[in-house]
């Protein structure tokens, strides 16, 4: 048992007024202020948790997570989660990604989808990505070309 420097009573402590409620489903703003590589519960697949603030235009200052399967047993699950790893790094702009700390940062798109559940209530699921404008999708382009020695398409200027 730990003793209290003070005596709290509920009556004068502070009310909460988050809402764990999940979004209504749409695109949103928003920026990756996480990303960390966790090891699947079975221990046989790794993925990054990421996590998003919600920037506009509306629920700002809201939080949505998402995990990016990286390597799985089940081929379908790992090309789905490297398919959204390459989107997310086209809408921030990134051509190559070493550390997960490169995302965070990067600002975004992210399109919602409402999951029921019986057993969890709803939840959101992060479905889609796209650039917000912030990213220069240019920058994409312009090191791709590069990085796979083809010659950059005439529009891109050097």
């Amino acid at each position: 048992m730990a003793q209290l420097d003070e005596t709290f009573s509920a009556d004068a402590l502070p009310v909460s007024d988050r809402n764990f409620e999940p979004l209504p489903a749409g695109w949103y703003s928003a920026v990756v202020n996480g990303a960390e590589i966790k090891v699947t519960k079975a221990g046989t697949g790794k993925y990054i948790a990421v996590r998003y603030d919600i920037t506009g235009p509306t629920h700002q200052g809201r939080v949505v997570f998402g995990n990016l399967n990286i390597k799985n047993p089940n081929p379908t699950a790992e090309k789905i989660g490297r398919e959204q790893l390459g989107e997310i790094m086209r809408a921030i702009g990134l051509p190559t990604v070493q550390d997960t700390d490169q995302l965070i940062g990067g600002q975004l798109m992210i399109k919602l989808d409402v999951r029921e559940s019986e057993q969890y209530g709803a939840s959101n699921d992060v479905k889609a990505f796209k650039s917000s404008g912030s990213a220069p999708p240019a920058a994409a382009a312009k090191a791709a070309p590069a990085a796979s020695g083809k010659a950059a398409p005439p529009w891109i200027k050097k």
